[in-house]
């Protein structure tokens, strides 16, 4: 079965056994996108991964650049200066609400709703790439952070922009739950439908909005407060059921909880420089050890884990990538569903295959 998920265009597919349109089985099948990911990583310079990382979720290029940035701080000793964590926490809840919208518009797309809920998904998307676009030149593989900070700072007038774009974000979400939310169909959909119960979420390791839609309090932006998160009072949405419904109104409620990190992040931006004056690009050698960073992307966790020797190259890059984890539980939450809700459990689940074939 498959591919029928915008994102999974040709590279994943579903092995099923039906009795009728029910299903008895159902086994993923991926592997088709493998690009070396890792192994390229052992073999380029530290800094030459990062543009690497734009590819792993291109949804999500800046998250993935942060989470290798903070990784190899923590092994280089680098702290990134104070105007720096606030970009990062911006561009970071920006990446947050284009994804979330994204995938709110392709669930809908999927239940069968072609056009509208997209287009209106897009419009505020576009609006937030634009940002992407003049603060690091591309739209969608921005290559911005850096070891200690950013690459440059902030063009003139971005922040009026981006402050703009987050005040009108909430009139889109409010217009965008007065469609949906209460909408007959998509309740009949998704209530009830895909459920995933909290102790195998918990046992298989499920991270991000999947997990706290099945009724787990975990998210990293709290539990590890890396970076400046500290600073931002938010609070994290959890379901009671964990079914599509949910998976559904946690990415909402996240939209509106990261509307407020950005007001209070582009109120209280200091000026100052942007990199670490210890980072040294060339010749950039981190001293023995290994280490493990992680940040809570859109998806859920994404780790790295490093082994330096000393020398120019990692001598082990791995990835946790959220995608893959998640998509391991999906025969779980889909048995004894019609085959017509398994497109739409698959695109609850939120994955984009760079991440799962690495």
């Amino acid at each position: 079965m498959g591919p029928q998920h915008p994102s999974t265009h040709g590279v994943f597919r579903m092995d099923v056994v039906l009795d009728g349109e029910r299903v008895m089985k159902l086994k993923p099948v991926f592997g088709y996108l493998h690009r070396n990911h890792e192994k390229i990583g052992e073999n380029t310079t530290y800094l030459g991964s990062m543009p690497y990382t734009d590819r792993l979720d291109y949804f999500c290029s800046l998250t993935n650049n942060w989470a290798y940035a903070l990784t190899v701080e923590k092994l280089a000793g680098l702290q990134p200066p104070e105007r720096a964590e606030y970009i990062r926490v911006i561009t970071a809840e920006l990446t947050r609400l284009q994804n979330h919208v994204s995938l709110v518009g392709f669930l809908l797309q999927d239940m069968g709703a072609m056009g509208t809920p997209l287009m209106y998904a897009f419009r505020e998307r576009e609006r937030i790439l634009d940002l992407f676009e003049s603060l690091t030149g591309a739209r969608m593989m921005c290559n911005y952070m850096r070891f200690g900070g950013c690459r440059c700072d902030l063009p003139p007038g971005w922040l009026e922009q981006a402050q703009q774009a987050v005040n009108e974000f909430p009139r889109f979400l409010d217009e965008f739950e007065a469609l949906l939310s209460g909408n007959e169909i998509l309740l009949a959909r998704t209530q009830g439908v895909g459920v995933l119960p909290r102790e195998l979420a918990v046992n298989a390791s499920i991270t991000g909005p999947m997990l706290r839609a099945s009724g787990v309090n975990y998210d990293i932006r709290k539990v590890d407060q890396y970076g400046i998160y500290d600073r931002f009072k938010f609070r994290v949405p959890l379901g009671d059921h964990g079914d599509v419904y949910d998976r559904y109104m946690i990415r909402i409620l996240e939209m509106r909880e990261s509307v407020g990190i950005l007001q209070a992040a582009l109120r209280d931006i200091p000026a100052g420089p942007i990199v670490d004056p210890k980072a040294k690009l060339r010749g950039f050698r981190p001293k023995p050890g290994e280490v493990y960073g992680r940040i809570e992307s859109p998806k859920g966790e994404l780790g790295f884990y490093i082994i330096s020797n000393g020398s120019p190259n990692p001598y082990r890059y791995r990835v946790r990538p959220p995608s893959f984890i998640n998509l391991t539980i999906l025969e779980d939450i889909c048995l004894g569903h019609h085959v017509a809700d398994v497109v739409i459990i698959l695109g609850s689940v939120d994955i984009v295959m760079g991440e799962v074939d690495r």
